[in-house]
């Protein structure tokens, strides 16, 4: 059986399901045809399009909930790995909501956690997320918020920290940050729907055992190509959340949609 799935270019994805689209564990029979985009296009294509499986924004399942369920394995959720919001010059948080914010799409969880620290009126514009650092660099924007892996190499620009917005989320809720996760198609027969949300789990354990073995897939597809960051980036976004998401992983993603979506557990997680 042959399912369409997507996943972005980032490490933590690719250092994952490595080992399930090159078949290094048995995969049951399933084969799958590839798409690689970034976070706010895997959005923005899952709101029009119906692939099998997707790595989504947690903020943007209100809106495919009635297509699509969350699978227990593949998620990006955990602790201290928030986006950050830098800027050039000195911003206090009081003076963020009269500046300009580059944010990673308006569907990203980014985007979400922006607005749950400083408010809906917000002056934002949306940039591709590798370009952000630059373009507040360049003067272009006064404040941007990053992920993935310019978390690690903003720095090197000369920005600096206004605010961590994980570390925000953290200490108002408690509870753990939910950035991504897997949503896989409702179509699908149930048993199809608990297989492949077991692979994904299996091929994260691959990788866990086998950590070189996706070497050549993750830099195919990374910004940043330095082993240092690579490396950060996969320890940061891939831990026992990617596996199960447990009590923790479900609580953290009802926290996050609460007010959006009243999540029945039984009718939503894989």
């Amino acid at each position: 059986m042959k399912l369409k799935l997507n996943i972005s270019p980032c490490p933590n994805d690719t250092f994952m399901f490595d080992a399930l689209i090159h078949h290094k564990i048995d995969t049951k029979g399933f084969s799958f045809e590839i798409g690689i985009a970034d976070i706010e296009q895997l959005n923005k294509n899952i709101l029009t399009e119906q692939p099998d499986i997707s790595k989504i924004s947690c903020a943007v399942y209100p809106q495919i909930a009635d297509r699509y369920k969350i699978s227990h394995s593949g998620s990006a959720l955990g602790r201290g790995n928030g986006p950050l919001l830098i800027s050039r010059h000195k911003i206090y948080p009081d003076e963020v909501p009269s500046v300009t914010i580059a944010i990673p799409g308006l569907h990203t969880t980014a985007n979400l956690l922006l607005e749950h620290a400083f408010g809906h009126s917000l002056q934002k514009k949306a940039y591709l997320f590798s370009e952000i650092a630059e373009v507040v660099a360049d003067g272009e924007m006064d404040a941007g918020v990053l992920i993935h892996e310019q978390r690690f190499t903003y720095k090197k620009l000369n920005l600096r920290l206004i605010s961590d917005l994980g570390a925000l989320w953290e200490s108002s809720t408690s509870k753990a940050i939910p950035l991504g996760s897997i949503a896989i198609n409702r179509l699908l027969e149930d048993s199809v729907q608990e297989k492949i949300s077991g692979l994904i789990q299996e091929s994260i354990l691959f990788a866990f055992n086998n950590p070189k073995s996706s070497y050549d897939f993750i830099h195919n597809h990374a910004q940043e190509l330095d082993e240092s960051i690579i490396n950060q980036h996969i320890n940061m976004f891939v831990n026992n959340y990617s596996l199960n998401l447990g009590e923790e992983g479900m609580e953290a993603i009802e926290e996050l949609l609460k007010g959006q979506l009243n999540i029945d557990r039984t009718k939503t997680f894989i």
